[in-house]
């Protein structure tokens, strides 16, 4: 089955040490690298900060354009995987691995299956 790592952490303002920074691709670069040895790694994409996100709600009937994220929060989704786990206890074992947080802030993995949804075929 197919799982959606989504990976939420606190935004720092200046975007965190260069240490920092370096510290996080490389256990990134490590889960990638496992994921894809063990042929289960499907996509992996990390996001800008939510200052460069626009949301479209709707309002009755008119959609409204929003500058930033849906929701206020503290934390942000920051990237997500897309791995094929065996069920969802291995889901959550890929998950305690991928790094979250910065500067000790908490940081946090939603895990949710992906749907399988009819194809539009390609013309």
């Amino acid at each position: 089955m197919r799982y959606m790592f989504l990976m939420y952490n606190r935004e720092l303002p200046d975007g965190g040490s260069p240490e920092l920074s370096e510290k996080i691709r490389r256990e990134h670069a490590a889960t990638m690298k496992e994921a894809t040895d063990k042929k289960i790694l499907l996509a992996v994409e990390g996001l800008h900060p939510s200052s460069t996100a626009t949301t479209v709600r709707m309002n009755g009937e008119k959609p409204v354009t929003l500058d930033g994220p849906f929701a206020e929060t503290k934390e942000q989704l920051a990237g997500f995987y897309i791995l094929e786990c065996a069920d969802l206890n291995e889901a959550i074992e890929w998950a305690k691995r991928m790094p979250t947080g910065c500067k000790g802030e908490p940081g946090g993995v939603e895990i949710r299956p992906v749907a399988d949804l009819p194809r539009v075929p390609s013309t």
